[in-house]
C-alpha cells in the first residue's frame, strides 16, 4: 500500500477540484498557479498511483493523451465523452462485458481486462452545432 505523501494529496485535492478530465501537465499547471513546489514527475507518478488503485479514472483522449479525473464510481465502468466539451458519463455497459469475456474464452485467454470509452457529441453541443450550421446555410 502506498503512504500518503503531501504531494499525494496535493494531486489527489486538485483532481477532486476539477471538472472533467484533465491531463498531468494541466493539473501540474494548476497546482504551480496554486503555489505548489510540486514537480511534473510526481503528477504524473501520483495520477498512476490513483488511476490504479482506483480512486481516478484514466483514459486516452483521441489525441493519445492520458487523462485523469476523480473517480465518482466504483468498481469497473465505461464512459460517454464530449469531444467537444468534455461533459463525461460514466455508463454500464453489460453487452459489452459479456461480448469482452466471450472473444477473450474464444481465443483461450482469461484473465482478460479492458477499456471503453465512448467519444461523441452531447446533446448541448450537437444542438449548438446544429444552429452554427443551419445559420451558416441561412
Amino acid at each position: 500500500m502506498k503512504r500518503n505523501t503531501w504531494q499525494r494529496e496535493a494531486v489527489r485535492e486538485a483532481l477532486d477540484d476539477t471538472e472533467g478530465f484533465i491531463s498531468a501537465q494541466a493539473l501540474h499547471s494548476t497546482l504551480h498557479a496554486s503555489g505548489s513546489p510540486i514537480g511534473l514527475a510526481t503528477v504524473y507518478r501520483a495520477l498512476g498511483d490513483l488511476a490504479s488503485s482506483g480512486d481516478a479514472d484514466s483514459l486516452q483522449s483521441p489525441d493519445g493523451e492520458a487523462l485523469y479525473r476523480a473517480c465518482s464510481t466504483t468498481g469497473h465502468h465505461h464512459h460517454l465523452i464530449c469531444r467537444n466539451c468534455g461533459l463525461t458519463v460514466e455508463i454500464a455497459a453489460d453487452e459489452v462485458e459479456a461480448w469482452a469475456k466471450s472473444v477473450a474464452a474464444e481465443h483461450g485467454f482469461t484473465g482478460a481486462a479492458h477499456v471503453v470509452d465512448v467519444f461523441g457529441l452531447c446533446e448541448n453541443c450537437t444542438r449548438l452545432q446544429s444552429a452554427g450550421e443551419q445559420r451558416e446555410h441561412s
